[in-house]
């Protein structure tokens, strides 16, 4: 091993290996062994899901055989890997990525920016939210602004980010009547996601807002009305309880990074008092 030598305070020198303080690029077969692992899958498991031999994939994790990038490519399929970790697969095995990463701007994107628009405005006069893979709001319909009376105008300069304007306390956490419960919704699934997409920064999201104050007591609510199938949103406002479930949608089958990692988040009323409240609110022209 080459070495360079270093002088200490005294005057006498030592051998200091060349590579020391110098962190070791991953490779492919460490890349596919950890999201392996993350998926709680065995060799033998991931090998018969993909079609391939437990040797010749161990010979891969453990770099003794380079895969092609279509193996590449198949494992990643097997192993739900998001389309911008492929990418870093395939620069790790020395192939150049394949799915491109636009901004919203990118001209190439005007048709899905129309129809993101579309699906937004259209759910007027209930609120609707283009979301970014990091919780921030990259479009909104504006409906409702008597949700966000209230809400500090820190959190409110951009990008606006819809978990920590949910669960701040100067944000709507104050006026969530079933804060308790909403707040592990949204903690389960920021878990959910972190364990699909191994992302940092929604890792740091997650303990940021986990030492927001949690609720004092947990709030009594009641669960028949929903039948466990959706968490509502229960917002005390300046022109009563609003109470909404939402759904998500995102793009099928995508092969631009952005669009791949964007969703549409949508609110529904939850009873009939809200969607009365904003009928009437709508055909005032107040909603």
């Amino acid at each position: 091993m080459a070495t360079s030598t270093s002088r200490s305070a005294s005057g006498a020198t030592s051998a200091v290996p060349a590579t020391a303080g110098l962190s070791a690029t991953p490779t492919i077969g460490h890349h596919l062994r950890d999201w392996r692992q993350r998926r709680r899958l065995s060799q033998l498991d991931l090998a018969y899901e993909a079609n391939i031999s437990p040797r010749h994939l161990s010979f891969v994790e453990t770099g003794r055989s380079m895969p092609s990038r279509e193996m590449i490519l198949r494992l990643a399929d097997q192993l739900q890997i998001p389309m911008r970790e492929r990418n870093v697969l395939l620069v790790a095995a020395g192939y150049a990525p394949i799915f491109v990463e636009r901004s919203l701007d990118d001209p190439k994107l005007e048709s899905m920016r129309r129809a993101i628009d579309l699906v937004i405005e259209g759910h007027k006069p209930f609120p609707a939210f283009a979301i970014n893979r990091h919780w921030e709001i990259v479009s909104s319909n504006a409906a409702l602004p008597q949700l966000y009376e209230g809400v500090a105008e820190h959190l409110l300069a951009q990008p606006v980010n819809a978990m920590r304007i949910s669960l701040h306390p100067d944000g709507l956490a104050p006026r969530i009547v079933n804060l308790d419960e909403w707040r592990a919704h949204l903690f389960m699934r920021l878990r959910q996601q972190i364990d699909l997409t191994a992302d940092s920064v929604l890792a740091d999201l997650l303990r940021e807002l986990m030492e927001y104050p949690a609720p004092r007591a947990a709030h009594k609510h009641p669960t028949d009305h929903y039948a466990g199938a959706v968490v509502p949103l229960r917002v005390a406002t300046s022109i009563g309880e609003l109470s909404m479930f939402s759904t998500t949608m995102i793009f099928g089958t995508p092969v631009d990074i952005t669009l791949a990692e964007l969703a549409v988040e949508s609110f529904f009323p939850a009873d009939a008092a809200t969607a009365e409240i904003v009928r009437r609110l709508h055909a005032q022209g107040l909603a």
